[in-house]
């Protein structure tokens, strides 16, 4: 009789859940016994790769019929660690991680399982990196349309002038811990029923700083940073609209005990214009026209964000009517080229007439009335 525990029961998943069902069950329970999530925990490395045993089977449309017909006897001699026939689910807790990894996109890369669920917050070793920061910064039309260079002053964590950082008083400098001798992460080695399991994780000793301060700084209290400013320089990009950000690297806080200073992301806010509405990359403008013009036909000077371009009106145009200008709109962040322009027409009839004029219009109004459409009929279709 076996004593391993069902796959699906494993996972949580009904034995009819499809593929994506699976694939969202194993990404829980890998994240909730992960070993770097759980270094007090000695059974969370058994429980991750237990999981992770289980999700090789079910993923793969054969292993899980052969394993649905057969159970864990398996057709080859058994599944899982230990078994014959399907060798590709004797799992390794590191084989387990780098498959974790892999399965969904985040690439180990050398860089050590810690910076997964340590991520943004930890540096190399699982020192703590700098708190990460956000601006957010105003520009008008003009300047998301041409690209600008803005100059702000931010409040953050600085490295202390008198430690230079390192959290030790001036005279002194930080010795090596020697629990992790530097590194500032630990590793523990350990048999299981599963094998040889492996877990890694920050140094109790130092905190992952891979360094002990004896005498501490006065200025900072040993932590290495004090409250301070910096004066930045951002560069504006052509096109960037409401919403859009950029990320600064090192230009957050500054990490203590000279750890790498966090991130600045710069969240951009475009302010409306006097002349343009913007719609996407697409800019629309208004531009009255008197009724006699649009029955003639006329020639206009449009405002656009280089400047004016004669735009034709043909004789007959009706309000509202909406021309586009190709290529005068905001230009495109990620690729060449720009928005269009849209102009709108309006008839603009004036409030004051003088007397001549009025006369005037007076006589061929009753020679315009004929041509004016009945009521009810849709002029702009």
């Amino acid at each position: 009789m076996t004593t391993k525990r069902d796959y699906y029961e494993i996972l949580g998943v009904e034995r009819d859940a499809d593929a994506g069902q699976i694939k969202r069950a194993y990404r829980k329970k890998a994240i909730q016994f992960h070993p770097d999530k759980n270094p007090d925990d000695p059974t969370a490395a058994e429980k991750f790769r237990e999981a992770t045993e289980a999700y090789e089977v079910l993923k793969d449309p054969q292993k899980r019929a052969e394993y649905d017909r057969f159970g864990h006897a398996g057709p080859g001699g058994g599944f899982g660690a230990g078994g014959g026939g399907f060798q590709g689910v004797d799992i390794d807790l590191n084989d387990a991680l780098e498959s974790f990894l892999r399965n969904f996109g985040m690439g180990g890369g050398g860089g050590g399982f810690g910076d997964l669920f340590g991520g943004r917050g930890e540096a190399r070793g699982g020192q703590r990196r700098g708190r990460d920061l956000q601006l957010n910064l105003k520009v008008t039309l003009r300047e998301a349309a041409h690209g600008a260079r803005k100059t702000v002053k931010i409040s953050k964590q600085v490295a202390c002038p008198d430690c230079q950082g390192s959290g030790a008083a001036p005279g002194s400098t930080p010795q090596t811990c020697p629990q992790c001798r530097g590194k500032g992460r630990v590793r523990q080695v350990r048999q299981s029923l599963l094998g040889q399991m492996v877990t890694e994780g920050v140094c109790p000793r130092c905190q992952g700083r891979g360094q002990l301060v004896s005498n501490p700084c006065k200025s900072c209290r040993g932590t290495g940073t004090v409250r301070g400013e910096e004066t930045i320089e951002i560069k504006v990009p052509a096109g960037v609209s409401t919403g859009n950000y950029m990320e600064l690297q090192g230009k957050g806080d500054a990490g203590p005990n000279g750890a790498p200073a966090g991130d600045l992301r710069v969240m951009f806010e475009v302010t409306g214009d006097d002349l343009f509405e913007r719609h996407g990359d697409d800019l629309l403008i208004d531009v009255p026209v008197s009724p006699v013009d649009l029955m003639l036909g006329t020639k206009v000077q449009v405002p656009t964000l280089g400047g004016k371009v004669a735009l034709k009106i043909p004789a007959g145009t009706q309000s509202h009517k909406v021309f586009r200008m190709r290529g005068k709109g905001m230009p495109h962040v990620n690729r060449p080229g720009a928005g269009d322009q849209l102009v709108r027409i309006l008839a603009w009839t004036p409030q004051k007439l003088d007397k001549d004029l009025k006369r005037r219009l007076e006589e061929i109004r009753d020679d315009l009335r004929p041509l004016v459409p009945e009521p009810g009929t849709h002029l702009y279709d």
